[in-house]
């Protein structure tokens, strides 16, 4: 047997801890190869996509490796070419767009990475046809999940898509990818141990659905990744092989649990906060930049609520009025339809209460042994020159803090921002570091 997680996922070989049984997932053709030239027609043509292909990029995915699937594929298919502007924006707008683009194809084929597979996963998701994706940079979990994060109406979401058919990736591509897309990746990655304190905690806490077996895909790379931070960005392929494989496992993570939960919590919904309330002249970021500074800001936040005693929760004074306030009108009746289920009304809070004063020590130590400490996540990006506070990446610290502060109230996932929030404590923590 195989000791690499992703062949033994994939031969049905990796069992479930939480039952035994073997896992499935959804994506049996995912390659990862130090080089794909000369194949890419003998992968496409094995998943049978049918006679006419659209081939998605945007101009610079194009430039690094578009046009060439776009002439591979010719020798199998009819092409239709299909290319975006930079940095298309991921919302129903440009899905609706790309539908049109694309309205006569059998399939589609994503050339890219986090927006361009968003972006064909959805509209092909819309319009039932498969899709199938070429990585160009290793810079985001989303290539084998069967979600897309979509903005509708100024409002960023996680949507039900589908699976790809398969997902390729040519490593000579990716190490030879920007080294802020390769840091992006590792962004994205050590996100593990802050979405898991956050997921296991609602789950303690609050009795919500909770799995292991997304974590222990990423049990054997995960170590090696944060020591070796240099490596990878230096484009040593098998640090990057290493980073690819730890992307791809993130996303049959999600897959396996029908949503975002296993690899977005806390730290994503600072983001997605940054990203509907921020200024539009401020620097564009990558998402997975974004998601290293806010992980650094949640591992904190949690280590200091885990060491000391459990806050005394308070009733929320949060309803539609107030957020309405806060978002405007349409942004802030979307944000309550989320918002409104965790909300914590004067019954509920003498329930958590109660849960807490009984439970407290084993909810810290069920998390304590799962979470890393924020200085070694720190170093690790520090090591990789990547942003660990929010002025780097252009956010006024003002805002920065704002954002920690409401980013709870976007979405319906209970996070230790809820727990600082409501216990009142999250402004003495300065939880904006």
């Amino acid at each position: 047997m195989s000791d690499d997680t992703l062949a033994r996922l994939q031969a049905g070989e990796f069992r479930d801890p939480d039952h035994g049984q073997p896992l499935v997932v959804p994506i049996r053709t995912v390659v990862i190869e130090d080089s794909l030239a000369g194949a890419e027609a003998d992968l496409a043509e094995a998943l049978d996509l049918g006679g006419s292909l659209a081939v998605v990029s945007d101009a610079t995915t194009h430039r690094v490796m578009g046009r060439r699937i776009e002439q591979a594929l010719g020798r199998i298919a009819e092409i239709q070419s299909v290319v975006l502007p930079d940095h298309p924006e991921p919302d129903l707008e440009t899905v609706g767009r790309l539908r049109r683009a694309a309205v006569d194809a059998d399939a589609l084929v994503a050339v890219g990475s986090g927006t361009i597979n968003d972006l064909c996963k959805y509209a092909s998701a819309v319009d039932r046809k498969p899709y199938a994706v070429f990585a160009t940079a290793p810079s985001m979990n989303g290539y084998t999940s069967v979600n897309a994060a979509i903005t509708v109406e100024g409002h960023k979401k996680s949507l039900q898509a589908q699976a790809a058919a398969g997902v390729f990736f040519d490593l000579e591509v990716l190490a030879a990818a920007p080294v802020r897309l390769i840091r992006a990746g590792l962004g994205d990655s050590v996100c593990r141990c802050t979405v898991q304190a956050d997921w296991l905690l609602a789950h303690l806490l609050l009795g919500r659905r909770y799995r292991a077996a997304p974590f222990a895909l990423l049990a054997e790379d995960e170590a090696v990744l944060l020591e070796t931070p240099e490596a990878l960005v230096a484009g040593d392929r098998e640090a990057i092989r290493r980073l690819v494989r730890t992307l791809v496992l993130s996303g049959f993570g999600m897959t396996l649990c029908g949503g975002s939960d296993p690899a977005s919590q806390g730290e994503h919904l600072i983001s997605h906060y940054a990203d509907m309330m921020g200024d539009p002249s401020w620097p564009q970021n990558l998402h997975g930049e974004q998601i290293g500074v806010t992980t650094l800001t949640m591992a904190g936040l949690q280590a200091r609520l885990l060491d000391g005693p459990p806050p005394r929760i308070r009733p929320s004074p949060i309803d539609e009025a107030v957020l309405i306030g806060h978002f405007g009108l349409e942004l802030g009746r979307s944000c309550w339809q989320e918002f409104r289920h965790k909300r914590v009304d004067p019954g509920a809070a003498i329930q958590l209460n109660q849960r807490l004063a009984e439970r407290w020590d084993e909810i810290r130590q069920r998390i304590a042994a799962i979470h890393r400490p924020p200085q070694q996540l720190r170093e690790t990006l520090e090591r990789a020159g990547a942003a660990i506070r929010p002025e780097a990446l252009g956010w006024p610290r003002r805002f920065y803090r704002e954002a920690v502060r409401h980013a709870r109230e976007i979405r319906n996932h209970y996070t230790f921002l809820d727990l600082a929030a409501d216990g009142d404590v999250l402004d003495r923590l300065d939880a904006g570091g």
